[in-house]
């Protein structure tokens, strides 16, 4: 370690002080110290620090407090908490306010050493990572400002974090990033499908296990807490665990040993666990399919990721990214997107999201023509029984699924106002849903004196869409 790294130790007891700064000196550490929370807030106003230690009571006030500050004001300096013996709460706590990891009292010297070590990494890798990992996850929206500047704190942290988000949104790409800045990078990163494990072999896979424990277990197999070991064990799709194996994994979690089927000794693992699901976890809760005390212990930082439709303004950046990536695995030159195909791309509402995205480009990508992809050659997903107007598809065209042909007629337009919802069952539901987004738009400008930057604006889309609109939906 380099000389120059300095420690910034907060403790109100002399000899934990005495302690720290004789075992970080042997470290080739420089070391300040503070008693009290207004020593250690003007050390820190007066010099640079790569990692602060608190003590949890100090005389005027909490070193949470303290966590909470550098977190705001040094947002690249790791925070570790030292905590009273057994004190698992206020260890749960420092990590939600963004402490980078614990050590309790009595300090055990050597798990000390281990956690300096780590924290020190951390912020250089962090140092270096920054640019790649901003270029995964891409978008200028207030979302995923938002969610880049939590994973940065949450990668700091050793804490469990559950990511929650609708399908295709990138949970496990969130995961991966977690992983990648925080203090384990150097260590495996073992994704794992809870919902694609039989149930039967659950234990195994998760565990291990010895030979001839089972039918069929004719040599040892480590298993997935054993691979990820000094890494990042992540679930994916949690929800999907049934009920006896929720037990077996709390248990590893909270003991963090495993025993594998058929050993008579448990195992030592040391692995960070995140997981994922789309679905409302705290609701399984509810009904009792999802044990309460495995939802608190993996969910101690809960993170969201924004559907791709709350993300408003990334499209035409993401798209970009999307067909350079895919140009390139094709070994030929991204073509542009024309300017209807960004408006139709913005109205459509990607119930498959970033999933979904990549799958419509890939798809204009390869049967596009010419070196710009239109509206017309995204084929986007039309509702059943309904045709895009100014985009007429023939029954045989490949890209329409289900019963897209048109109706063999369309009742005249009526304002939707006065026609009752019942009216519409045996009438054309799109051109009924058509005359509510026409009647809409034509308040929208009415009220805005034609203005369509303004109409835009009060009726929550981008102007592109807006003018895609109006196009198809033939208003002057």
């Amino acid at each position: 370690m380099s000389e120059t790294r300095s420690v910034l130790i907060v403790d109100d007891e002399h000899d934990i002080r005495e302690l720290l700064v004789l075992t970080l000196s042997r470290m080739g550490l420089r070391t300040e110290t503070a008693p009290t929370l207004a020593a250690a807030r003007e050390l820190l106003a007066s010099a640079s620090y790569d990692l602060c230690l608190t003590d949890m009571r100090l005389p005027d006030g909490s070193g949470l407090e303290l966590v909470g500050e550098i977190n705001t004001r040094y947002p690249g300096m790791p925070v570790a908490m030292i905590t009273a013996y057994g004190n698992v709460e206020a260890a749960v706590e420092a990590l939600k306010v963004g402490a980078f990891d614990f050590v309790s009292k009595p300090v055990d010297i050597h798990v000390l050493r281990g956690l300096v070590r780590q924290a020190l990494e951390l912020g250089e890798r962090a140092k270096r990572n920054a640019d790649e990992q901003s270029s995964r996850l891409l978008g200028t929206s207030d979302a995923m400002v938002t969610l880049r500047n939590t994973i940065a704190k949450v990668a700091r942290s050793q804490a469990p974090v559950f990511i929650q988000g609708e399908s295709g949104t990138g949970k496990e790409l969130v995961a991966r990033t977690i992983h990648a800045q925080g203090a384990r990078a150097n260590g495996p990163f073992v994704p794992v499908n809870c919902g694609a494990i039989p149930t039967e072999l659950m234990e195994s896979e998760f565990f291990g296990h010895k030979k001839g424990s089972f039918t069929g277990a004719h040599s040892d197999k480590p298993g997935l807490f054993q691979a990820a070991d000094g890494g990042t064990l992540f679930l994916d799709e949690v929800a999907e665990l049934p009920l006896p194996m929720q037990v077996k994994l709390l248990r590893a979690i909270q003991e963090k040993s495993i025993r594998p089927v058929g050993a008579s000794a448990e195992i030592q693992v040391d692995v960070r666990i995140l997981s994922a699901t789309h679905k409302d976890l705290s609701q399984l809760v509810n009904d009792s399919r999802f044990r309460h005390d495995l939802y608190y212990r993996i969910n101690v930082i809960g993170l969201n990721v924004p559907a791709l439709r709350e993300r408003a303004g990334d499209l035409p950046l993401l798209s970009d990214a999307i067909l350079r990536r895919l140009a390139q695995a094709m070994q030929r030159s991204a073509p542009a997107l024309a300017d209807d195909a960004v408006a139709a791309l913005e109205a459509y509402r990607f119930p498959g999201n970033v999933r979904e995205l990549e799958n419509i480009l890939e798809r204009a990508l390869a049967m596009a023509d010419e070196d710009r992809i239109t509206a017309a050659d995204l084929h986007l997903p039309v509702p059943r029984g309904t045709q895009q107007a100014n985009q007429p598809q023939s029954a045989a065209s490949p890209f329409v699924t289900g019963t897209h042909q048109a109706l063999p007629s369309s009742p005249p337009s009526r304002d939707p106002r006065t026609v009752s919802p019942y009216e519409t069952a045996g009438t054309a539901l799109p051109s009924f849903i058509e005359d509510i987004e026409r009647a809409a738009i034509q308040q929208a400008l009415q009220e805005n004196r034609y203005n369509k930057t303004k109409t835009a604006a009060a009726l929550g889309i981008t102007f592109r869409a807006l003018r895609y609109k109006l196009k198809k939906l033939g208003i002057d």
